[in-house]
């Protein structure tokens, strides 16, 4: 069965629920594999923080809720908003469990919380259809060296035939397609 996932896209900068902003993801099934059958009620309780800004989406830790920058929720390509909002999620999860999100002992492509993050966010990809250079296009980031980006791209089991030198998200012609992502298997 198919559903429909819409991101509101024109949200100005302040606290909304999550489900204002991002509906339907109760019932995609990478979030459910999250939350389990807390799915729901973690999301309706779950705030996104719009605000002007740099960076793309993080959660804040003291409030624990996702931060999105306003430009990139307008204007980055959909399917990044969506498999970054999987990501976010997990660190959500994350974060209730108390697990430290920031461990200064690990390079970033090599912190626990970001490896599970970031598997999840492929795995979602890969089961929508996304997969080779659009995959590694997403996950490439600028703040990221290429060895490190390499290391990473090994360690999550994704393969290539490029390199993105530039991180796309939020460059180039926006997409303005509805999702359509299937919950079945």
């Amino acid at each position: 069965m198919d559903l429909n996932v819409h991101i509101e896209r024109e949200v100005g900068p302040g606290t909304v629920p999550f489900c204002d902003v991002f509906k339907g993801f109760e019932r995609v099934q990478a979030v459910e594999a999250i939350f389990g059958a807390e799915t729901e009620k973690i999301l309706s309780e779950l705030n996104v923080e719009v605000a002007d800004g740099r960076g793309y989406m993080h959660i804040d830790a003291e409030k624990g809720s996702i931060v999105v920058n306003s430009k990139y929720l307008r204007e980055g390509e959909e399917m990044h908003v969506y498999l970054d909002v999987i990501h976010e999620l997990v660190h959500i999860k994350q974060h209730r469990e108390g697990k430290e999100l920031w461990d200064r002992r690990f390079a970033y492509v090599d912190r626990p919380t970001e490896i599970e993050a970031y598997r999840a966010a492929v795995k979602e990809a890969k089961r929508i259809g996304l997969g080779g250079d659009d995959l590694v296009e997403y996950l490439k980031v600028e703040w990221v060296a290429e060895g490190d980006f390499l290391r990473m791209l090994r360690t999550l089991g994704v393969q290539a035939r490029r390199i993105a030198r530039r991180h796309p998200r939020g460059r180039g012609p926006v997409r303005r397609r509805a999702l359509r992502v299937s919950s079945g298997q």
